[in-house]
């Protein structure tokens, strides 16, 4: 049995986790504490040392981020609980870190806590995850992004990255390092944790990043750093010049 802490400033979903863990995951979590604030959480992970945490992101007090980061203990899974917020929401997902939108699902919740539960083992670099979150959250103007392949974990600066190509359910990174890294994300994932501004589909299957784009050509490609060529679709060439060069 693994030991969860609570971290909530709202009474009634501190009770709604409560009441869902204990219907579902009666005989794999034992909750040894419900806290409201980051000054208390950083207490009652030091008294309790939980493998599990689930952790609100805006605390009276200060964010989830900032509680992960000032806590010395390092060894617990973290699951985010969080109302509908696009910049909380795509911090976690820059990280790599799981999350939960309030309300709490019980489905949602119960895949979450499973993920947690067959992953408690393994080794997992929470500290740099919670890390680049967080400068996510505060705005830090040279953003990097968790990658998590078969065997690696990788953190990347967005500027290294070239361009992204997909192939089904899987999309290949491409760097300055000329680096290959392949993720088991569709294209739509991998948009959803990019900058917006500067990360550009072009086509289909491809996601250009517009600072390294040198020209377009006639024969319908982008050519970028070290002469690699990049294709533009009909359909989307219009839209992509028009973001890349004005």
């Amino acid at each position: 049995m693994i030991k969860a802490l609570i971290i909530d400033d709202e009474t009634h979903v501190r009770l709604d986790i409560r009441e869902k863990l204990i219907e579902n995951f009666g005989k794999e979590v034992a909750i040894v504490g419900e806290v409201g604030t980051v000054a208390s959480g950083l207490e009652a992970i030091e008294k309790f040392e939980p493998e599990l945490i689930l952790l609100d992101i805006h605390l009276p007090d200060g964010t989830g981020f900032d509680l992960m980061s000032q806590t010395k203990y390092k060894s617990a899974k973290v699951i985010f609980v969080t109302g509908f917020d696009e910049h909380a929401i795509k911090a976690v997902k820059v990280g790599a870190l799981d999350y939960i939108l309030k309300p709490v699902d019980e489905d949602e919740l119960k895949e979450a806590i499973q993920k947690a539960l067959d992953g408690i083992e393994k080794d997992h670099d929470i500290e740099n995850l919670i890390k680049i979150s967080s400068e996510y959250f505060q705005g830090v103007k040279q953003k990097r992004i968790i990658l998590k392949t078969a065997d690696n974990v990788y953190a990347i600066y967005e500027d290294d990255i070239l361009y992204c190509k997909s192939d089904g359910n899987y999309t290949t990174f491409y760097t300055q390092q000329l680096e290959k890294i392949v993720v088991s994300k569709p294209m739509k994932k991998i948009q959803e944790i990019l900058s917006e501004d500067v990360f550009i589909r072009c086509h289909q299957s491809y996601i250009v990043n517009k600072k390294h784009v040198l020209k377009y050509n006639k024969q319908g490609v982008l050519v970028i750093h070290l002469d690699i060529k990049v294709p533009v679709s009909s359909r989307r060439k219009d839209y992509a010049l028009k973001k890349i060069f004005n």
